[in-house]
């Protein structure tokens, strides 16, 4: 009598035994079992998403440029070549040895200012993807989880948010509560005033995607036998279904960076977004469009293009991120 292994299930510990009643089609998928073989060891999820991942070349150069460049711009005084406010000023002009990026109408050097732009808006943008992920992951997960009137009540909440106009909303607020003092959050100022609006205003859809998948998941075999075994509603939506949705959650929040970003830089160029004496890219563009024709226009480009930069990078990385949480993805 033979032994043999089946080659599909080559961490399967099971063994089957050739009979008369086995196909030459059943044979041929099979193989002698070498004595003293060992079996492979098992691949955990976080493993085969890490292999997923790493053959995703434009992600994996994306997040090298992202962390390096949130490095460099997190450190402004040490990687920057000027003071952005230099006592002594220059001439205005194109790139040189001295200035990379070449100065701007008031002869500053744009490289520096470029870089303290890019820490305000990447912070910005960072910042608003946590805070919105975290509010639309909790109304989301009471919402799908509950059902009922609660999910009625919280996504009628959520089509009210959907059709407020973020540039309306930022406006009045920037008049109403712009330089004064709240009870809890203190001081505000442009940059802390926009990322709390838009934090608000960007929640809905992370809400829309976790409350699908929570009503998918509540009604799997492994919630039911949770349920039991007597755990508790929250430990069920926190320890078993929550940890299931990591992955269109971390896809939606790179997303979310990129839309803060151009949303911030659209509200600054309007004149809505961040004030002097903090700056942004969004803020340069809008200071550079009078030299837009001219020998200056570089004032446009070079902020533009670190702006093109960011959000094809995010985006990239979403997109790498999406791919290796599919289990079905070809990458």
């Amino acid at each position: 009598m033979t032994t043999w292994r089946n080659l599909d299930t080559a961490t399967d510990d099971r063994m089957l035994v050739d009979t008369p009643g086995v196909s030459e089609a059943e044979e041929i998928s099979l193989e002698p079992l070498t004595p003293g073989a060992k079996e492979p060891p098992a691949r955990s999820q976080w493993r085969l998403f890490l292999r997923r991942f790493l053959r995703h070349r434009l992600a994996i150069v994306s997040l090298v440029i992202l962390i390096v460049l949130y490095i460099v711009v997190s450190f402004p005084h040490v990687f920057a070549p000027y003071p952005l406010n230099p006592k002594q000023l220059s001439l205005q002009h194109g790139p040189t040895a001295k200035h990379w990026l070449g100065t701007d109408e008031l002869g500053r050097d744009m490289t520096t200012r470029i870089i303290y732009a890019t820490h305000i808006s990447m912070t910005i943008g960072l910042m608003v993807a946590v805070f919105s992920t975290l509010i639309g992951t909790f109304i989301g997960a009471l919402a799908g989880y509950f059902g009922g009137a609660i999910d009625q009540v919280l996504m009628r909440i959520t089509d009210l948010f959907l059709i407020v106009p973020a540039l309306a909303v930022v406006a009045i607020a920037q008049q109403g509560l712009e330089n004064k003092s709240l009870p809890i959050v203190g001081h505000v100022g442009s940059a802390t005033l926009i990322i709390g609006v838009l934090s608000i205003l960007f929640w809905q859809s992370i809400a829309r995607v976790v409350r699908g998948l929570f009503l998918s998941l509540k009604e799997k075999e492994f919630i039911e036998a949770a349920r039991a075994s007597g755990a508790s509603s929250r430990r069920i939506m926190f320890k078993h279904i929550l940890p299931n949705t990591i992955g269109p959650i971390v896809v939606n929040t790179t997303l979310v960076v990129a839309a803060a970003i151009l949303l911030e830089s659209a509200l600054s160029y309007l004149g809505f977004g961040v004030k002097p004496p903090a700056v942004s890219l969004g803020y340069m563009l809008s200071d550079a469009e009078n030299f837009v024709g001219t020998k200056y226009a570089y004032l446009l480009y070079f902020p533009g293009l670190m702006l093109l930069l960011i959000v094809l990078c995010v985006n990239f990385l979403g997109d790498g991120l999406r791919d290796a949480f599919d289990p079905q993805s070809k990458h």
